[in-house]
């Protein structure tokens, strides 16, 4: 046994200790071996033998645990000095980064609207009930809601499930006219193909004094916008509901992938659903304070737009930092 303890000693690799691990543990091993002979001995020859025995195993047992820690350690160290980076070499060969499509998408919306004459308003990611939902006419209990898989915390606050709040305290805190759009990242309760836990939006409001704002401007710098976008593209307004604006339309662009020929993106249908709008709701406008006015809102999820745009089928594909994927952006 002595033997085999100064070759355990000596054992300068793991597959060397593997094998000599199964030399004498192993089924035909020599301690294995050595067992398998207590069965033709009795009495104290049989005890002494055997103890002997399991001591011999215990100890290269052990010494064979801290045999493997050792060599593990100094693979680990040699593998961390051989893939050592120097942060401070210089190389022309890697790429610069466009940015993430994510936010190339929001830059180029942001863009557009800046140009229009929009201010950008931010507000905070944690909410209050009254901002995220009663003053937009969601009061409790209404059916709305549920279309909002919201993330509450104990004392009754939230993560936004939309940007909308900003527009709340942007009138809360400024006069007519305003003109903003409010871009920032949003949090609901789901996660497929489409959808993640944490998304963004821009949304937009216009509020100026009663009968100088309508529908026919909302639908002229949507229009705008959208061929800003998509270049040439087709457009339509459906009628839809939206508890914050009355009347509400939901706004389609024809496929960008087959043309509006109809294909599986866009269910044989030829159009593509990319934002909603609509003029606000007086409720809106009593929550805040504001009396005699007018005003349009609109709002779309930047994942949508960065996936149609860069033909991504699956939004995890995103966040999933897999550089096969980011690499071509």
């Amino acid at each position: 046994m002595q033997e085999i303890m100064t070759r355990l000693e000596q054992v300068d690799n793991l597959n060397d200790l593997e094998r000599l691990r199964v030399e004498v543990l192993g089924k035909k091993g020599i301690l294995t071996q050595q067992f398998a002979l207590l069965k033709n001995l009795e009495g104290e020859t049989k005890k002494t033998f055997a103890k002997g025995l399991n001591t011999n195993k215990e100890d290269f047992e052990k010494m064979l645990e801290s045999k493997r820690e050792s060599l593990l350690k100094a693979q680990m160290n040699e593998n961390l000095a051989k893939e050592v980076v120097d942060a401070s070499l210089f190389t022309a060969l890697h790429p610069k980064s466009n940015g993430h499509p994510i936010y190339q998408t929001m830059d180029r919306i942001i863009d557009f609207f800046v140009n229009m004459n929009f201010s950008i308003q931010t507000g905070p990611l944690v909410e209050d009930d009254f901002h995220n939902f009663e003053a937009l006419n969601l009061p409790v209990f209404h059916p709305a809601r549920d279309m909002q898989d919201t993330f509450y915390f104990k004392d009754s606050m939230l993560l936004r499930t939309h940007t909308s709040p900003v527009q709340i305290r942007t009138m809360q805190s400024q006069d007519i006219p305003i003109r903003m759009i409010a871009p920032g990242s949003v949090f609901r309760r789901d996660y497929d193909l489409t959808h993640s836990p944490m998304f963004h939006q821009v949304e937009g409001l216009v509020v100026e004094q009663k009968d100088k704002i309508s529908f026919v401007h909302l639908k002229y710098i949507l229009e705008d916008f959208l061929h800003y976008m998509f270049g040439d593209v087709k457009i339509r307004f459906r009628s839809s509901f939206f508890p914050f604006t009355e009347p509400s339309a939901e706004v389609d662009i024809s496929c960008v992938f087959c043309g509006g020929s109809g294909c599986r993106i866009c269910s044989h249908t030829g159009w593509l659903e990319v934002l909603g709008c609509g003029i606000v709701n007086q409720k809106v406008f009593d929550a805040v304070g504001y009396k005699d006015v007018s005003g349009y809102a609109f709002g779309l999820g930047v994942e949508r737009f960065a996936m149609l745009i860069h033909r991504v089928n699956d939004l995890r594909s995103f966040f999933e930092t897999d550089l096969r994927v980011l690499e071509q952006f």
